[in-house]
């Protein structure tokens, strides 16, 4: 290895080291993205579907994740997406499979997927409750690619 392809080395470790120093001083990337406490998930509610107030929440563990229902009965999806959270608004239950603690719903729509949630003894309690919603087609995406 030669002298020139050694600076070129260095130089590049040290323009990469620079890039990395400075993203994290910008704070760009968005980090390991959490849902804090039940007011978070409100807040993500609000925003997803505008005056959507949950009266019950079901949070999953590792708090990627939960699903919120208001006192009209509507019931709301939360995921995370990136450093951020989407919402769907889910108007059947034939997509939603119970695994022990774990609730499983397909939403039939691609760009937002399945997604699982750890609710632990709860997981029961949300399954039996999504029996309420109507069987048929799938609800209405909200957030990135979603819509509304």
């Amino acid at each position: 290895m030669g002298p020139g392809l050694l600076l070129q080395l260095g130089t590049s470790l040290a323009a990469i080291f620079g890039i990395t120093w400075l993203a994290r001083k910008l704070r760009l990337g968005g980090g390991d993205v959490r849902i804090r406490d039940e007011d978070h998930v409100r807040e993500l509610a609000d925003q997803a579907v505008d005056g959507f107030d949950p009266v019950a929440i079901g949070l999953d563990r590792a708090r990627v994740g939960a699903i919120a229902r208001d006192a009209g009965g509507r019931v709301l999806l939360l995921r995370r997406h990136g450093s951020h959270f989407v919402g769907r608004l889910l108007t059947d239950h034939a997509g939603a499979r119970l695994d022990r603690n774990f609730l499983t719903i397909s939403t039939g729509d691609r760009r937002f997927g399945t997604c699982a949630l750890d609710l632990g003894p709860e997981a029961q309690v949300w399954a039996s409750s999504l029996r309420h919603l109507p069987g048929g087609a799938a609800g209405r995406a909200i957030g990135p690619g979603g819509g509304a």
